[in-house]
């Protein structure tokens, strides 16, 4: 078969990795080298060249947007439907094997998928029942406690009770949670996965089966696995080890969330006779970029090493703007981009970057008095508005009367007379009884346990749900969205309100129409499910992942996490400042320098034509002026990649970053007005500190003062009074 289309578009490493042969492979693809090419040039390869059948192949992705795009480009490529194919991210890939292995997984067929709010409100109910007051016992922090263990696959019954009264509360919580989960039929993110690797590991048949189903394993961003996406890879792949992995170690940002970048890092070790492929050929960005990138990038240890090159041009050198203030920055920045529009280019193809959300407040006042349009990538998304979440607990409630989170969402939405007291003894009765709250709200109507009124409104509120259940039965998913919408009263209670923040509740809910009317369920094995459920159980993934909003012709303001993945021929990397960016957590916590030093190359390498860089000399954050250091990273690029840009409003001479920040300080500050390097001072307002880096000289010295309560400040001792110890 004629496969020259597969690779005559690759370049050499691209062509070595697609035709690898078959055996456990680790491609190190660096920023912008086209790995979703290679990952899709390898399926390919695999089904034309090597005569796999398609639903011998599983892809494995971290979005559905990411999942959608690589079917997409296979169907071109092989001119063949990809639907025998398993491609899609992790979460819907394991509820796929769980709805067809229920029983053996330990579950009812009709278990419920939960998102983090549902998860919230259950932890609540389950604190309350355990007498624990939030006030000690926050509610998310214990639902963060309970999906840290779940993804490092520990059960409760694997933690040490310990004598230790916080361990001990922390026990219970989540044997409680567990316990409530498994009578409910409930299933949160981190169980999705945690129930699957399960299911493989104790259940022979199981494994075997899928192991000989998959002989080739795909993972994207592999630098983003955490530990149990990381274990369930290796049991599916035990038989034959055909895994092929690709992901970069120099983008690996999200350890924050359980992304282990140890997987990439140990791939050798764990999988015998691994080939390792880099994909170093940079499609992306201009040569000056690359250059500064890489200084940067390589001060990590502990790197499996490569280097960015391309062969388009060195472009224009990157400019580095030193502002007095963040307003000043923010003002550069918005007449750069006006600059930018007025010679023909597009709004959208700029980003404004950030290290802290915090800091779009100076970008946004000053693109507003601009009148120049933007957007702040990455808020809510669609099914984690309110207002859809609630017509999707309608519609739970209507398909499973068992689900008592959507019981609780929606039992006074629209209000309806039902207060706390009412709710609070449809939980005893719960409780007591071991029943779902749908149960004992009929019990405890029936029997008369609740004064007349309320027993009136909750009655009423059976009955609809009863009625709306008749009334959609038999019909097509668009038509019970649509009389869900209508008969529960959800589109009246929001069009009473003529604010324009109730408008567009109205409009996300009749989107949700629209929505459901397009919606196309994933190849699924379970034809048990009706549309309503795969619906359902596809809203719940959906807002559990990173998918982003379509774009209009506006400037991009965004985080430096949500930005990894993207690319804009001008790009602004703001706010690099020590204690900013990198981040004050990352100099006290062990390992996240490194972090924080792979996200500036992810920020840098975002950029295709134009990168600028910016710092403050005094940033007001959080209420404070902060007077501030230049990032170390600025010091870690080579000056011939640099234009430095001076702002007329700067009170001392711009200086080049150092590249040492220890105490170890140049020769002209080893004694100024008394403070050296090592002295230690006391504050009045902060307290004791040891003296670290000195700057200037008479009234304008600055010392930075590591304090021990409140870490790196710098202070004026001109106008703050420093004790010497």
């Amino acid at each position: 078969m004629d496969v020259s289309h597969i690779i005559d578009p690759l370049n050499d490493a691209q062509r070595q990795a697609v035709t690898a042969p078959a055996g456990p492979a680790l491609v190190l693809a660096g920023a912008g080298s086209g790995k979703t090419r290679v990952l899709t040039h390898r399926i390919g390869w695999l089904v034309q060249a090597e005569g796999c059948s398609p639903q011998e192949v599983l892809a494995v992705t971290f979005t559905n947007k990411a999942a959608r795009e690589m079917r997409g480009r296979i169907e071109e490529l092989l001119q063949l439907p990809t639907s025998g194919m398993w491609i899609g991210t992790f979460h819907g890939l394991c509820h796929r094997l769980l709805r067809m292995h229920f029983e053996d997984a330990g579950l009812p067929q009709s278990f419920e998928i939960i998102d983090s709010d549902d998860q919230y409100r259950l932890i609540r109910r389950i604190l309350n029942e355990l007498d624990l007051d939030e006030a000690y016992w926050p509610p998310r922090q214990m639902q963060w406690m309970i999906n840290q263990h779940k993804e490092e696959a520990r059960r409760a019954s694997q933690l040490p009770a310990g004598e230790d009264y916080q361990q001990q509360t922390l026990y219970r919580v989540y044997v409680s949670y567990e316990e409530t989960c498994q009578r409910l039929g409930l299933v949160d993110f981190a169980e999705i996965l945690l129930r699957t690797l399960e299911l493989f590991r104790n259940n022979q048949f199981v494994r075997e089966t899928w192991q000989k189903r998959f002989r080739h394993v795909l993972v994207d961003e592999f630098q983003d696995t955490n530990t149990i996406q990381y274990q369930w890879l290796r049991l599916l792949t035990a038989d034959n080890q055909f895994l092929f992995a690709v992901g970069d170690d120099d983008q690996s940002i999200y350890g924050w969330r359980g992304a282990k970048v140890e997987n990439l890092l140990t791939f050798e070790k764990d999988f015998d006779g691994a080939q390792i492929i880099r994909l170093e050929q940079n499609y992306r960005s201009s040569g000056h970029i690359l250059a500064a990138a890489n200084a940067v990038i390589e001060k990590n240890d502990g790197r499996m090493g490569k280097e960015l090159w391309t062969e388009a041009p060195d472009g224009q050198l990157i400019r580095l703007y030193g502002a007095s203030n963040e307003i000043d920055e923010a003002q550069f920045v918005v007449s750069t981009i006006e600059t930018w529009v007025q010679g023909g280019n597009r709004r959208d193809d700029v980003a404004i970057l950030y290290r802290s959300n915090a800091q779009s407040r100076a970008f946004e006042e000053q693109l507003l008095s601009a009148g120049m349009p933007y957007r702040v990538y990455g808020g809510l998304r669609f099914f984690e508005r309110a207002e859809i979440k609630d017509a999707l607990a309608y519609m739970r409630l209507i398909s499973n009367r068992e689900s008592d989170p959507s019981f609780e969402r929606i039992v006074n939405l629209p209000p309806r007379g039902i207060g706390t007291k009412t709710l609070e003894q449809v939980r005893d009765v719960s409780r007591s009884k071991q029943m779902s709250m749908w149960q004992s709200a009929k019990l405890v109507v029936s029997e008369e346990q609740l004064p007349a009124r309320a027993a009136g409104a909750l009655g009423r509120f059976i009955e609809l749900i009863e009625e709306i259940a008749v009334e959609v039965d038999d019909q097509n998913l668009e038509s019970i969205t649509d009389q869900v919408l209508q008969m529960s009263g959800l589109l009246d209670h929001y069009k009473k309100d003529k604010s324009e923040k109730a408008q567009g509740r109205v409009e996300n809910l009749e989107e949700l129409v629209t929505a459901a009317n397009n919606f196309v369920p994933a190849e699924t094995d379970d034809e048990e499910l009706d549309m309503l459920s795969l619906f359902l159980a596809n809203a719940a993934l959906e807002a559990g992942e990173g998918q982003a909003a379509e774009w209009e012709d506006c400037v991009q303001l965004m985080s430096l996490h949500t930005a990894k993945g993207l690319e804009f021929p001008l790009v602004f990397l703001c706010g690099l400042e020590e204690g900013l960016f990198p981040h004050q957590r990352s100099l006290e916590e062990a390992g996240r320098l490194e972090e924080e030093r792979r996200l500036c190359y992810v920020g840098m390498t975002r950029a295709m034509e134009q990168l600028y860089l910016s710092y403050a000399e005094i940033r007001r954050l959080y209420g404070k002026d902060n007077y501030t250091q230049a990032s170390r990273f600025l010091s870690e690029i080579p000056m011939e990649y640099i234009e430095e840009i001076r702002s007329s409003n700067l009170s001392r001479p711009l200086q080049r970053p150092r590249a040492s920040y220890s105490s170890n300080a140049d020769e002209g500050s080893q004694s100024r007005n008394g403070f050296q390097p090592g002295t230690q001072v006391n504050h009045a307002k902060f307290g004791e500190g040891m003296v670290v880096m000195i700057e200037g000289q008479g009234d304008h010295t600055r010392v930075q003062i590591n304090f021990s309560e409140v870490g790196l400040k710098w202070i004026l001792p001109a106008y703050a009074k420093l004790e010497l110890i």
